[in-house]
């Protein structure tokens, strides 16, 4: 297993390297002049101070001096100064990351609370009305982006219910009540997706083994309907879920670009998102990178549980 997760891992490093060699030249790509658009607001500026700006940010080199010389502090874990204000690019995500990353968690778990409880419930009856409608409710989340359902549920909310979120973020430890009220509606729109994903997967999973030969010998045996269905089907049925949420982790960590920004949360994916605007190149790659090995980890980790759920798993 060690030698499993070794190579998975260096195969991890290896697609951050080309993602963020890609993103570099694609930001460079992009139409529009990184430091005319830092300095747009200030009056008279002269094509003398932009080339001055320019050549104190490096912009002046080749382009591929300027990635090895990123990738070169980027490997000791320096990335660099904002474009903005100078500021440390590690810091600024140190001091964003926990905010995303209690976002994240939050949506996931609320995608795998209510995506078991929704799958579950479709296999025990198929076909049925209760069935029917659940597999509405997973089509719908599996449908719906993710970022007009959380306009959508701002929106109905504050018409309806006279309630909005808070707008100013505060932090678990200064107002928990504030908190948890600002961060659960992008959390429920952010676990959509993953809770109808995981909903779906479950259900094709657990009608499949029910039907196994294993589960008609347990129900011979006397066994009702509960035990075969909490006991026995749904430990055989966790894989493929487990499969599925490696992967919904990546499209929580990209919605949390948009719905960061519309929430007012001052997490990792709105420093992203006014990176972006500003080209502030640094920043942008400082994010993807960790975005990358965020996203590596989790799958790692989903791939090292199959062997718990399942013993007859070997990796090679």
């Amino acid at each position: 297993m060690v030698e499993y997760a070794l190579r998975r891992a260096l195969y991890g490093v290896l697609v951050i390297f080309m993602v963020t060699v890609f993103v570099f030249l694609a930001l460079r790509a992009v139409p529009g002049d990184a430091v005319r658009i830092q300095l747009a607001d200030a009056p008279g500026v002269t094509e003398e101070q932009i080339a001055e700006r320019t050549a104190a940010l490096g912009l002046d080199q080749p382009v591929l001096t300027q990635l090895f010389h990123f990738l070169g502090g980027a490997i000791t874990g320096d990335f660099g100064a904002s474009f903005s204000d100078g500021s440390s690019v590690g810091g600024l995500i140190a001091d964003r990351l926990p905010v995303t990353g209690q976002l994240g968690l939050m949506a996931l778990a609320i995608g795998v609370v209510l995506g078991v409880v929704i799958g579950m419930a479709s296999a025990v009856r198929p076909n049925g009305l209760l069935d029917q409608s659940l597999r509405l409710v997973s089509v719908s989340g599996l449908s719906v982006p993710s970022f007009w359902l959380g306009l959508l549920l701002v929106t109905y909310l504050a018409v309806y219910a006279g309630w909005s979120p808070p707008l100013i973020y505060q932090g678990p430890a200064e107002n928990l009540g504030g908190n948890l009220a600002q961060m659960t509606l992008p959390a429920l729109a952010l676990g959509a997706a993953a809770m109808a994903s995981i909903a779906r997967m479950l259900r094709s999973s657990l009608l499949e083994v029910l039907q196994s030969d294993h589960l008609r010998t347990v129900r011979a045996r006397g066994a009702g309907r509960g035990t075969t269905l909490f006991k026995h089907a749904t430990r055989n049925s966790l894989l493929p879920v487990f499969t599925v949420l490696g992967l919904q982790a990546g499209g929580i960590l990209g919605g949390t670009v948009i719905l960061e920004s519309i929430f007012g949360i001052p997490g990792m994916g709105s420093l992203t998102f006014e990176a972006v605007q500003m080209r502030d190149y640094p920043v942008v790659l400082g994010c993807v990178i960790v975005y990358g090995a965020v996203f590596v980890v989790v799958n790692i980790v989903v791939d090292l549980m199959y062997g718990v759920i399942d013993p007859r798993v070997r990796y090679r």
